[in-house]
């Protein structure tokens, strides 16, 4: 995109300075949780039958975004100690859109069977009349496209200040969500958690700098890195930029560690993330096309599966079957019973 559009890197500095302006202006904001509806736009060829995912699967990609951008992933405990004070609530949630841009109602998920076996990273997913599906309104969406990518791709992600006909993330349908045809190690639905932070203006933790450790991440609070990190690592992990423990910080989200290592956005990167939201995407804080917020019944059991999913409007839940929940008590935060 940058070489397509020679005024794309001036708009996104614009957005970084923007956003820098923002967090110095507010250095202790006080955050409401910020709800983004998401459209997943799921392509796919009769040829392979599997690409069209379940609605299961597609839930099950929302419920690791609401269990990561909300540090709810019990994995986090095995964050180092010595960056567990950086891990905060980040006080964002998605939700499977409930009204269309037409203000229809919607279950959030389009589904188009295309003639094309794959797409790479030229964005051709994301256009009708290429064999895709058209984005919905990028100010009041998250347009997520889940299809057959080629060229090894996982996934990639549109930063802002790119074109609305193209904003969004694009997922393969192998690295989609947790079941279905999401396979191992990109079977947890954190490539899109990690791509999802692209979208919210997030580099990638080593700054892109080849190992000459002298790129940023434009975050205050993640230690320099000289480049990616593949499998999972054993801590600490140092390099050429961070010779002395604790080294690299390979579990961040914003890394290329395995799904099973990955468990942490620190606070720098969040304020950043926040902000950008504030910045470029203000429309989404006051998000009236889905009503669902995430709800932990017992956040002590040891596992990610123990939620439900409330709406406000309607005062209807959704408890995703697979957590094998059967019943259960719901209190306001007077104690009072209201379920």
């Amino acid at each position: 995109q940058l070489q397509a559009d020679p005024t794309l890197a001036a708009r996104m500095q614009q957005i970084e300075m923007q956003t820098a302006q923002y967090i110095a202006n507010h250095p202790s904001p006080s955050r409401s949780l910020i709800t983004i509806p998401v459209v997943v736009h799921v392509i796919w060829n009769s040829s392979t039958p599997a690409e069209n995912i379940s609605t299961a699967q597609v839930q099950s990609q929302i419920d690791r975004l609401n269990l990561d951008y909300q540090k709810l992933n019990t994995d986090v405990s095995q964050v180092p100690s010595v960056w567990a004070s950086l891990v905060a609530n980040y006080q964002i949630q998605f939700c499977l859109a409930t009204k269309d841009p037409n203000g229809n109602t919607t279950t959030g998920i389009v589904r188009v069977q295309t003639n094309s076996t794959s797409f790479i990273d030229d964005d051709k997913v994301k256009y009708t009349a290429q064999g895709g599906d058209d984005a919905w309104p990028a100010a009041s969406y998250l347009n997520l496209w889940c299809c057959n990518l080629g060229n090894g791709l996982l996934g990639y992600a549109q930063f802002p200040g790119g074109p609305a006909a193209t904003d969004g993330v694009v997922i393969t349908y192998t690295g989609f969500g947790s079941t279905g045809t999401a396979t191992a190690p990109y079977n947890l639905g954190r490539t899109a958690t990690h791509e999802i932070g692209h979208w919210l203006n997030l580099y990638h933790i080593w700054g892109d700098d080849n190992g000459a450790c002298t790129g940023s991440d434009q975050v205050n609070d993640t230690p320099n890195q000289g480049s990616e990190h593949y499998g999972c690592p054993t801590f600490p992990a140092t390099d050429n930029c961070s010779a002395s423990s604790p080294g690299t910080m390979f579990m961040n989200y914003m890394d290329y560690s395995d799904e099973d290592c990955l468990n942490m956005f620190t606070a720098g990167q969040i304020t950043w993330m926040y902000n950008s939201i504030q910045t470029y995407l203000p429309n989404l804080l006051t998000n009236s096309v889905c009503d669902f917020t995430l709800a932990v019944l017992d956040p002590k059991r040891n596992s990610d599966e123990k939620y439900i999913l409330l709406n406000h409007m309607s005062n209807q839940y959704f408890i995703p079957k697979e957590n094998g929940v059967r019943s259960f008590s719901l209190y306001n935060m007077m104690g009072q019973k209201i379920v």
